[in-house]
């Protein structure tokens, strides 16, 4: 079943157009993958797909209803999560407090949803604390720590320290683990090995495989493209605002296009296309 579609979607910044007429659809417990050079349009496009900003033209729909234009609040009441391309922590909180943040759409025992006096009300549920509010908040934080342990010994030691004192690879971890928190029916993923060397690469690559085994829909954007190539149900190819190619992942590394858009050749033909040295180059 289709969990995402995105059709002739438009954004434009003055006299650049940096979402062209853009089509996706994203079946649920998929990894779609989109690549494209820099600039070619990738962030801004999570961007609108998030609610981070609204586009000019176009529809995004989520389980068949149309998001676009919602607050990234009400995408996260409707089980959208994502990280983003430079990593974005909490940085004086805790580990375990950041990974908690996530999980702030589903609390019930201390939202009471009550119009007028419902933050009112939150407030003296916070301070009086029944029982039902800790035994909430206790159940929340075993869950972090259950999240926490999916990243090994990197993270769970570190739980009570506070962000900033944690390596850059460590702060894109406890960013991916707060989005794991929503429990994520789709989860958006923008360059997450992003300044990580070999081995920390190869880790999220085992933590994204091991995701995308549990069934969660995932979007990603990376550059690293060994790592698109093994994970990858389909791959998107972005230029210049616009969708290239579009298909599985070997297909897509062997098209001249998308090689040119990648090396800056112009004229290449099917026969370089289809040399593996050139196709790895991208």
């Amino acid at each position: 079943m289709t969990l995402l579609e995105v059709t002739n979607l438009v954004r434009t910044f003055g006299g650049l157009t940096a979402v062209n007429q853009v089509n996706l659809s994203l079946a649920e417990g998929e990894l779609l993958s989109v690549i494209g050079p820099n600039g070619a349009g990738k962030t801004t496009l999570f961007n609108l797909i998030t609610g981070v900003d609204a586009p000019d033209s176009g529809s995004i729909r989520l389980d068949g209803g149309e998001i676009a234009g919602l607050p990234p609040e009400r995408l996260a009441e409707l089980g959208m999560a994502r990280t983003f391309q430079h990593g974005r922590v909490f940085a004086n909180l805790s580990v375990l407090d950041n990974v908690l943040i996530g999980a702030h759409t589903r609390l019930r025992e201390v939202r009471p949803r009550l119009p007028v006096i419902g933050p009112l009300a939150e407030l003296l549920l916070a301070l009086i604390r029944p029982s039902s509010v800790v035994a909430e908040e206790q159940a929340l934080r075993a869950e972090a720590r259950e999240i926490l342990a999916l990243f090994g010994e990197r993270l769970l030691p570190r739980l009570d320290q506070p962000t900033y004192s944690l390596s850059y690879a460590n702060r894109r971890r406890v960013e991916i683990a707060r989005a794991l928190a929503l429990r994520p029916r789709l989860l958006l993923l923008d360059e997450p090995t992003a300044g990580m060397n070999p081995t920390e690469t190869a880790e999220m690559l085992e933590l994204i495989r091991m995701l995308k085994q549990r069934g969660t829909t995932i979007l990603l954007i990376e550059h690293k493209l060994s790592l698109v190539m093994q994970l990858s149900d389909r791959v998107i190819v972005m230029d210049d605002g616009r969708v290239i190619a579009e298909g599985s992942p070997e297909d897509v590394s062997r098209r001249p296009e998308v090689i040119e858009a990648y090396l800056g050749h112009s004229g290449v033909g099917a026969a370089e296309a289809a040399n593996p040295e050139v196709a790895a180059a991208i």
